[in-house]
């Protein structure tokens, strides 16, 4: 079994780069299947998630050249499948983002139910609404969503219900080649829709409002390859702030490779928390909390404060010298992070989707176990600052979203390493 061990009590200083944003280059190689041809994309992370989309892509005929650890060539002339199998979309939820491109494509879709972190029902009704709206006809039978467009795409207005990050890139993809104009009111706002519209438009789409509420595209026949440079992940970002926050020492810790506007809200929540900041050149650094204030924090789409940063703030608030509030409007078993950060001696008390934090002085090492993505890094970054050793299993979800996560906290100072222990369920 591979865990993450960790020395607390070390501190961290020098500056770490981010890499790619997840949540936006799997979106981007998607969107690959909208142009015949070879598609490169610079910046991508070298992470599972990436490696799973790359296979389903694959599958469909698509060729991909690895050009160095974060540029792929995507050569999707010969694509000549349009099903994404369940042994792959069941290992990561944003495999269904190729259902929209398949359908601008082909007009059809053979999409397995979705998997990935297992943080509630994630729904994708949304998904199946807005693409109704454009033409495509429905059906699921053994576990997979057939959508049909053999009659065409047409372009409608559509209302999304809640800003759903999924349902605005998949209603973006297919109604760049449908026939006339696609209004997405209540559309998504966050950095990765207009990365991925960024990308479409240069290919020739015509794409408008991105990152605000009202996105409008106007269907062209045809999209031509280019290369594109992902952002940077701003939720990697937010994750090694979190960790000079908590440990820096004199001369801070500086993050490089994102746009600070990307986490705006988070960091007016941090300053208002004690967390000095100051703008760099490259990114931000961050200085060590003297004193961490209590909070409240409710997350919200963009550019409200981010789900996937909620466990990281929750580290910091379990020690803030007061009570915090931390409400969770987007994902309901978001919060299975809180009870493995108990056992490192928080004081958190789970109320329906709200989190009452009573503040303590400190962390003790402890063995723990990654409940999702966010959950595993914030549990390491809790690991910098407790005292004694803490181990962290089921680290396969970390891997999924965080490049070298461990090689760059331990370029920063940190005592922290991959190590293999026996599985307690095998005799």
């Amino acid at each position: 079994m591979d865990i993450i061990r960790v020395e607390g009590g070390h501190h961290l200083e020098g500056s770490v780069a981010v890499s790619g944003a997840k949540n936006s280059a799997l979106k981007l190689m998607a969107a690959t299947l909208l142009a015949p041809g070879t598609t490169t994309l610079t910046n991508v992370p070298n992470i599972s998630d990436v490696h799973v989309m790359g296979k389903v892509l694959k599958r469909m005929g698509a060729e991909i050249e690895v050009v160095d650890e974060h540029t792929l060539a995507i050569d999707t002339s010969h694509v000549d499948s349009w099903e994404a199998p369940y042994e792959l979309v069941a290992k990561m939820r944003a495999s269904t983002a190729v259902m929209g491109p398949l359908l601008g494509r082909f007009g059809k879709a053979k999409i397995a139910m979705p998997g990935g972190c297992n943080l509630g029902a994630r729904k994708i009704d949304m998904h199946i609404l807005g693409l109704q709206a454009l033409g495509v006809e429905f059906d699921t039978e053994h576990g997979y969503i057939y959508a049909d467009a053999s009659a065409g795409l047409t372009g409608t207005n559509v209302t999304l219900e809640f800003a759903s990050v999924g349902a605005t890139e998949n209603l973006i993809m297919a109604s760049v080649r449908a026939t006339g104009t696609t209004v997405i009111d209540n559309a998504a706002r966050e950095p990765e829709i207009v990365d991925l519209a960024t990308m479409l438009n240069e290919m020739g789409a015509k794409i408008s409002g991105a990152g605000t509420p009202v996105v409008t595209i106007e269907g062209v026949e045809e999209l031509t390859p280019v290369t594109h440079r992902v952002v940077g992940d701003r939720i990697e970002a937010g994750t090694f702030l979190v960790a000079g926050a908590l440990m820096a020492g004199p001369a801070g810790v500086e993050v490089t490779g994102f746009n600070p506007m990307h986490l705006n809200m988070v960091i007016r929540k941090f300053e208002a928390m004690g967390v000095p900041f100051e703008r760099t050149e490259g990114g931000l650094r961050v200085r060590r909390a003297e004193r961490i204030e209590p909070i409240d924090i409710q997350t919200l789409p963009f550019p409200g404060f981010p789900t996937d940063m909620q466990p990281q703030a929750m580290t910091l608030s379990a020690l803030a010298d007061g009570n915090s509030i931390i409400t969770e409007n987007i994902f309901e078993n978001r919060f299975m992070f809180a009870s493995e950060l108990v056992r490192m001696g928080a004081d958190i008390h789970i109320e329906s989707h709200h989190a009452m934090i009573h503040g303590v002085t400190g962390f003790s090492g402890a063995q723990v176990s990654s409940p999702d993505l966010r959950g595993g890094a914030a549990l390491v970054v809790a690991g910098l600052i407790a005292e004694g050793i803490t181990e962290v299993s089921a680290v396969h979800h970390i891997a999924r979203g965080y490049e070298r996560f461990v090689e760059k906290l331990s370029a920063l100072g940190a005592r922290v390493e991959h190590a293999s222990v026996p599985d307690p369920d095998i005799d």
